[in-house]
């Protein structure tokens, strides 16, 4: 995403998501716990839209997603959108689930790791925008559900089809995604549907952390990793080395680069910069 801002002010206050900012770490809450977060119009606008945002200002350097209340997110609101879309023509409807997809997009194509907080449940559109996390770190209650087959909508939603085979294989993602059946945190770090299984209640503790840890790093490498690991999954080998030839010469450049030689040999921490 560019890092140049139009004439456009950045957004003060998000209606439909809790938003905090502190010391380059952001925390973005979906806070709806009376309805288990479940998604509306607006969030998923105003996700799309913030993720934009913090991709132009560069001042956030990892991002934790999370759920207020009982659980992560239930899925999209079924008399907000799926009622609501019964009443939609073709284009109305392509419209919406353009922007959904933008959302997944942004999580994926943001120069800044994301950590998915997880407890409680995590169904439908809740499902995958937690896949589209860098990680995804749940405790003993998280559950998973792939539940769109299941209001008869194609499994492959939201970019689902895509990523779920590339997280835990496609054996898992064709059970996942056609039988819409729970996956519980047990089972969902058996087959690397999570990155971190946590002890109970304390999966927003260690996804802090772990943003923290992320945060403090080299910005800019990260973002680089992020960029290549998404960028090459379609690639064929010959494409990817040279991508990754072109990406080393470029941080090669780099002050973060020196700056590791440069503590290795005053035997000090990196300070790490960003650039």
């Amino acid at each position: 995403m560019s890092p140049f801002p139009s004439s456009a002010p950045g957004t003060e206050s998000w209606r439909h998501l809790r938003v905090t900012t502190r010391d380059g770490v952001a925390t973005v809450t979906l806070d709806r716990p009376e309805k288990l977060n479940a998604l509306t119009f607006g969030a998923y606008a105003d996700l799309r839209d913030l993720l934009a945002e913090l991709s132009r200002e560069r001042s956030v350097r990892a991002l934790v997603l999370a759920g207020e209340g009982r659980g992560f997110c239930s899925g999209g609101d079924v008399d907000e959108i799926i009622g609501a879309t019964l009443a939609m023509d073709t284009a109305q409807l392509l419209d919406f689930n353009r922007m959904t997809g933008q959302v997944v997009r942004a999580l994926r194509e943001c120069p800044f790791p994301v950590v998915a907080a997880l407890h409680g449940v995590a169904a439908g559109a809740g499902a995958v925008l937690a896949l589209a996390a860098d990680f995804r770190v749940a405790d003993p209650t998280a559950r998973f559900t792939f539940l769109f087959t299941r209001v008869g909508l194609s499994g492959g939603d939201m970019g689902a089809a895509y990523l779920l085979p590339r997280v835990v294989g496609l054996g898992h993602a064709t059970r996942l995604l056609m039988l819409g059946e729970p996956v519980r945190a047990p089972e969902a770090e058996r087959i690397g549907l999570i990155s971190e299984l946590t002890e109970d209640g304390r999966a927003d503790e260690r996804a802090g952390e772990l943003a923290r840890r992320l945060a403090d790093g080299p910005a800019l490498a990260l973002a680089q990793t992020k960029a290549l690991l998404t960028a090459e999954l379609d690639m064929p080998l010959a494409a990817a080395v040279e991508m990754d030839a072109a990406t080393q010469a470029l941080l090669m450049h780099g002050e973060d680069y020196a700056e590791f030689h440069a503590a290795f040999t005053e035997k000090r921490p990196p300070k790490w910069q960003g650039r």
